[in-house]
């Protein structure tokens, strides 16, 4: 690729993402002065057709958003439902959700990382021509990942789209001896987590780092998944890019029902998705912000795998703003989330009812929780006999878009600085790690990107009238 007069590049088939999208960038002798993340998916419309609907239908509804993450989706409607109707839901009840959102974690994460990331950093297309030539690997990640589906499959009824949750809690608890089985899984799953931490860790990561704005839920005294107050890192404001592991800035918390305020989605003209900004700037949610504001409260072993995985001390608030080290946060996760399990299952005592009791009332309810991704934030406004009357999903990915194209543009930029000739492939390759780092889940769906590069040169140009 040259990046003098003008062309445009016509890229097709961007795997290892869920969904579909496009990328267009724009140069401008030799500055990328526009970068678009286009997904053009048909709007699926679910906030539409939530209203009118009992409130007791959300938690089945809204699973079928993702396919990867749908405990995220139930569980976020269920904590903003039950913050309409006045209603706390805790105990064993309360461990057996945060045990079913670490399946998904589990599951996700793993998934992210052995099938989807690892190949960029292995020169391997994709997880086929990775298991020929690193096969243990790959068969470690389906280990660890069908670990998680059995949590999902024990709790949830199935793996996909579970059906055993409700509000208040769950149709069916299980017994205590129910869940040794997955105890057992779940401790082997453990050494191949902590390999797959040292896996991760060895790979060769560029130089780059983020100056976005970090939000995510912080719950003193355990990493947050299920439940915790939003919480925002200051972008560093520094010279340059801040180091892969930076000293950490100020946190400021606001209440849940602030959210609106604080987080303010809009539509752009060339993607069917809105972005959104935090107090007007782009922002980044996921992995990278729950370790920055949250590191210090992973549990002992997963404090000890950041350090073997080089991201520095977590007690000492370490932050890590490398996307590309984002991989090694994943595994660290994943790590914590099978020693959470296991807590929770050592801990379990069978409550007397599955669930309590929500009754409905007029009111609005807020609810967030980590999903893989990022924090998904749900409001749910409900008349007197429990009937919706407007609903507010705002998921990760599509907060994450400004962050991403940001990331995208530097990438891009710093290429073009260095003097590169870039050939189509390896633009795109580029811009698909870049994309990769964050694992958005544009849709349940999967694969392609158009990437289109318009470059112009003002040299050519006519000049401009008297």
């Amino acid at each position: 690729m040259t990046h003098r007069g003008s062309r445009v590049l016509h890229v097709g088939s961007l795997a290892r993402i869920e969904g579909e999208g496009a990328l267009h960038l724009t140069v401008d002798d030799g500055t990328v002065t526009g970068t678009e993340l286009r997904i053009y998916e048909p709007p699926r419309f679910f906030e539409a057709f939530l209203r009118g609907r009992s409130y007791t239908e959300p938690p089945d509804i809204t699973a079928r958003v993702c396919g990867i993450c749908p405990v995220a989706y139930q569980m976020s409607a269920c904590r903003a439902l039950e913050d309409a109707c006045g209603v706390t839901v805790a105990g064993q009840i309360a461990a057996l959700r945060r045990l079913l959102y670490c399946g998904e974690w589990i599951e996700s994460q793993i998934l992210h990382i052995h099938l989807l990331h690892a190949p960029d950093f292995l020169g391997v297309d994709g997880a086929v021509e990775l298991a020929r030539t690193q096969r243990a690997h790959v068969e470690r990640g389906l280990r660890i990942k069908q670990t998680g589906n059995a949590i999902l499959e024990q709790l949830g009824g199935r793996a996909i789209h579970p059906i055993n949750v409700r509000l208040g809690g769950f149709h069916r608890v299980p017994a205590a001896v129910e869940l040794k089985p997955l105890a057992e899984r779940l401790r082997r799953a453990r050494d191949d987590a902590w390999e797959t931490v040292c896996w991760v860790a060895g790979f060769d990561f560029p130089e780059a780092g983020l100056d976005h704005a970090l939000l995510a839920l912080a719950e003193p005294g355990r990493y947050a998944i299920d439940s915790g107050v939003p919480t925002v890192m200051a972008a560093p404001h520094t010279h340059g890019l801040p180091s892969a592991s930076a000293a950490p800035l100020p946190l400021r918390q606001f209440p849940i029902y602030t959210f609106p305020s604080q987080v303010a989605e809009h539509q752009v003209p060339y993607s069917t998705a809105l972005q959104a900004t935090l107090d007007g700037e782009r922002y980044l949610t996921g992995s990278l912000a729950r370790y920055a504001i949250s590191g210090r409260w992973l549990s002992p072993l997963a404090q000890e795998a950041a350090r073997t995985g080089g991201l520095g001390e977590p007690a000492a608030g370490k932050v890590c703003r490398n996307p590309f080290r984002s991989i090694v946060v994943r595994a660290v996760e994943a790590l914590y989330a099978i020693d959470e399990a296991l807590r929770i299952i050592d801990a379990y005592e069978p409550p007397s009812r599955p669930y309590v009791d929500v009754p409905p009332r007029a009111a609005t309810g807020h609810g967030a929780t980590e999903a893989p991704r990022g924090l998904l934030y749900h409001r749910y406004t409900l008349d007197a006999d429990g009937l919706i009357t407007a609903a507010t999903l705002v998921p990760p990915t599509s907060q994450n878009q400004g962050a991403i194209e940001e990331d995208l543009r530097r990438l891009v930029q710093a290429r073009l600085d260095a003097g590169g000739r870039d050939t189509e492939a390896e633009l795109t390759a580029l811009c698909e790690r870049g994309i990769r780092n964050h694992d958005p889940c544009i849709s349940c769906s999967a694969h392609f990107l158009d990437l289109t590069v318009e470059t112009v040169d003002r040299a050519r140009r006519s000049p401009p009238c008297p």
